[in-house]
């Protein structure tokens, strides 16, 4: 008898299964956030591109951050949750 291998153990796992599903959605649109409209890079050479990278991603987690609830006041910053 064959052994399975141990990535097939674990996937066929349920517990595996519903952490997988738990996480699989927020990765895959966090990607889909980084490459919209920009399936190539858009910049010969790494440094430019290393650049527009970091610009990228930190214009995605500034907005998420806002939409937490992001605001200064005085000069320090905090995050209020939003009250439903």
């Amino acid at each position: 008898m064959r052994r399975q291998p141990a990535r097939h153990q674990a996937a066929t796992d349920p517990l595996w299964q519903d952490e997988y599903r738990h996480w699989r959605p927020p990765v895959e649109r966090g990607i889909a956030w980084l490459t919209r409209h920009s399936r190539r890079l858009r910049y010969r050479g790494v440094l430019k591109n290393d650049a527009w990278l970091h610009t990228r991603t930190t214009a995605l987690n500034l907005r998420r951050l806002v939409n937490l609830g992001l605001d200064v006041t005085d000069g320090t910053w905090t995050v209020n949750p939003a009250t439903t």
